[in-house]
């Protein structure tokens, strides 16, 4: 048991999520009100996707994440930024007879512009993909993470100051983890989110989870969390096995059934989990005394 605990809310996502929640914010005005609403909520880090406004689907503009950073640290609350670097290696393929060239939907970018947000706003923190994956039930899309562009991309964000969120979906993962780690590319302690129960990666039942735990490279700090229903369970889950909470609006849109959730609310539900657990919530500044993170302007 984790009885230290630290909740990450996953703001927006980049999925199509925004057509079935009226909840889900899109603009960067709204995306940062609800990162500071998390924060009010217990939140001590505020994990950032980016929407184009006018469509609502994911986006990777600067300018956009510069709106949500100015407008959140305008406010006055404290939250750690946890900026993704996910976005930018996107492949959909075509039909499975004729594979190339690829199909509307794909974002394929180099290392150095998947990163050129977090390079101009330099965040706390922000996520590294760690390998590729066939990724949700259905389609020809794959989430293209090469080992090298890994290794570009974490070389980088070490030389930037900025902490790495390691994400990790399934146990290979893990391996390019260690072998990053032991060529010097992350610096201690390691941060880990371990994302389970999306399909085509690692499973969410009770011993999965264990069994990625017990592959973390030692001294590692992580996270855990599970899409859909699990997700609010995911908070015992995740502080049982020795981890850390994620929850928020990119993995889950509901409360209870049929009651679509704000991300303060699911933070509230998660730090009521916690507390009741006899866990204490961290606020941010401890969360950046634990990670060793370095807060700028």
């Amino acid at each position: 048991m984790n009885w230290d605990v630290f909740i990450t809310c996953a703001v927006t996502g980049a999925g199509d999520s925004a057509g079935r929640s009226d909840k889900v914010p899109v603009n960067p005005e709204q995306i940062a009100a609800s990162a500071v609403e998390a924060a009010r909520a217990g939140a001590a880090v505020a994990h950032i996707h980016v929407r184009d406004p006018a469509t609502g689907k994911g986006a990777r503009d600067p300018a956009l994440y510069a709106e949500v950073m100015q407008r959140v640290r305008a406010s006055g609350v404290d939250v750690v930024l946890n900026l993704t670097a996910g976005m930018g290696g996107d492949m959909v393929f075509g039909s499975v007879e004729q594979p190339l060239p690829p199909g509307a939907g794909t974002d394929m970018a180099g290392a150095t512009e998947r990163l050129a947000h977090v390079a101009r706003l330099l965040p706390e923190i922000c996520t590294l993909d760690c390998g590729s994956m066939n990724f949700a039930a259905g389609g020809d899309y794959v989430m293209v993470n090469t080992p090298d562009t890994l290794r570009a991309m974490a070389k980088q964000v070490q030389a930037l100051g900025v902490k790495p969120e390691l994400e990790v979906f399934d146990t290979g993962h893990l391996v390019m983890v260690k072998d990053m780690l032991r060529e010097g590319l992350l610096d201690d302690p390691v941060l880990i989110q371990l994302c389970m129960g999306i399909p085509y990666g690692a499973p969410d039942d009770p011993l999965s989870l264990l069994a990625m735990t017990h592959q973390l490279p030692p001294g590692a700090v992580f996270s855990a969390f599970s899409i859909g229903r699990m997700q609010l369970p995911y908070a015992a889950m995740a502080a049982l096995a020795g981890g850390n909470v994620r929850v928020g609006l990119e993995d889950n849109l509901f409360l209870s059934r049929g009651v679509l959730a704000s991300n303060g609310q699911l933070v509230e539900r998660a730090a009521t989990i916690l507390s009741a657990m006899g866990a204490r919530v961290l606020g941010p500044q401890a969360v950046r005394d634990k990670l060793k993170l370095t807060k700028r302007g």
